[in-house]
């Protein structure tokens, strides 16, 4: 329950690590030979998954608080799991998995929770299967996936028809074990992270626009176990970013935040709707750009979201919905297909929550047109719930717009908050 926070806010706070960097430093700490520290961990159950997945096959890790220190050791010398390997609702992780397990000596099988045996698989097993992968999966491309052994993947040159970091990770992930070069195009640059931590721990990358080449098992040879400092998730600090700006007298300044250009959508999203913020304090760790957000209250406009800046924002719209609906005058978020596998189905859910929230929105092939209150109070009934459908993201918008409301507002399924920002609650409470 989320009551409506009416004095002034001033405040300054750290989330935690980034989910997508956090998951790639214990896959990259995995298969590394020797000791990686990773430093500012997220803790959320999807990421012990992706760690208690390498412990199955015999990588030793342990945690000291949020830091946790892997033994790794070569994809050769991997042990085969005695059971299927379980990996909760992350879609990202059965996939990026499912591209670097594609070249191990044992077969594997990949599953998880009911939310993620209901999300697309196909994306990432017909290209798999065009290296070489044996890859078995339920009716419609589902999890389970049942992944046979093979040591002997190929190089290919393919053209991806969306921007998915996660197919893209995939394949690089598949090409560790493939002689030759393989080559991914997208029509739009997707996230960067693996790429950034593949050249930070040796192995070489080659650029060009929304192209990027790798040469699999030479890289591989080239990577060195280092030290990680995984910088607080930017999709987790949009929460509180959005709070600030739809609070009167608020200031909040969120610590130490990731800026991968390919993240950043939020921020270009709040140029287009006159958010007031200032980036402090900039620097680079691990070859990924970090820095301190501030954020004030702001007078919203409403703008139109759409084109090669969604692949950028994609987690971010269900908050930016939020704002949306406090901005002066008409948003429109287009291009937006992809929400409708997440977690749950985004645009159907933000829609939901909307309407709970007294917001007139409506849904359109590809998103949805949300009209601003301008800056007026979600005027919701008493007693007023909003189901989360098991949605993390879903859940934290909901409890952000709950501080702007006249009346209080429940929230259901917010255990699901645990896999992405598992003090989520904590903030929120220190907030009011």
């Amino acid at each position: 329950t989320v009551k409506k926070l009416d004095k002034q806010v001033s405040a300054e706070i750290n989330i935690p690590g980034d989910k997508s960097i956090s998951h790639r430093s214990v896959i990259f700490g995995s298969i590394i030979p020797g000791k990686t520290k990773i430093k500012n961990f997220l803790t959320g159950e999807d990421c012990k998954h992706t760690l208690e997945a390498f412990q199955a096959m015999g990588v030793k890790a342990k945690f000291e608080d949020d830091v946790v220190i892997i033994e790794g050791k070569k994809l050769s010398e991997m042990q085969k799991p005695d059971k299927a390997i379980y990996l909760g609702n992350y879609g990202t992780s059965i996939r990026l998995l499912s591209g670097l397990f594609s070249g191990l000596k044992f077969p594997t099988t990949l599953t998880g929770d009911a939310s993620l045996e209901k999300r697309p698989m196909n994306r990432v097993i017909e290209p798999l299967r065009l290296m070489g992968a044996e890859i078995k999966s339920q009716e419609g491309g589902l999890a389970p996936l049942e992944i046979q052994a093979n040591t002997e993947l190929k190089a290919i040159n393919f053209e991806s028809k969306i921007a998915s970091a996660q197919v893209k990770s995939c394949l690089m992930l598949a090409s560790l074990s493939a002689e030759g070069e393989t080559t991914i195009t997208e029509p739009h640059l997707s996230r960067d992270h693996t790429e950034r931590m593949l050249e930070y721990l040796g192995a070489e990358i080659k650029r060009d626009g929304t192209k990027i080449s790798i040469n699999g098992k030479t890289a591989y040879a080239q990577l060195e176990a280092k030290e990680i400092f995984v910088p607080g998730d930017i999709s987790s600090a949009a929460f509180f970013m959005v709070a600030a700006a739809i609070l009167n007298n608020a200031e909040i300044t969120v610590k130490n935040v990731g800026l991968n250009p390919s993240r950043i959508g939020v921020l270009e999203a709040f140029d287009l709707m006159n958010v007031d913020y200032e980036i402090l304090n900039k620097r680079d760790i691990n070859n990924e750009p970090i820095a301190d957000i501030k954020v004030k209250s702001s007078n919203i406009k409403g703008a139109e979201l759409g084109g090669a800046l969604i692949p950028k924002l994609i987690d971010e719209i269900p908050v930016l919905a939020i704002l949306a609906a406090q901005a002066e005058g008409q948003t429109v978020i287009k291009d937006a297909e992809e929400l409708r596998v997440k977690e749950s189905n985004r645009i159907a859910s933000t829609l939901n929550m909307l309407e709970k929230l007294g917001v007139t929105a409506k849904e359109t092939p590809d998103g949805m047109i949300i009209e601003g209150r301008n800056r007026k109070v979600f005027n919701i009934k008493p007693g007023t719930s909003i189901d989360s459908h098991g949605d993390h993201r879903l859940a934290m918008s909901s409890a952000i717009a709950g501080l702007y409301c006249d009346s209080e507002l429940n929230i259901e399924k917010t255990e699901f908050v645990q896999t992405s920002f598992p003090n989520f609650f904590d903030l929120l409470d220190n907030l009011a």
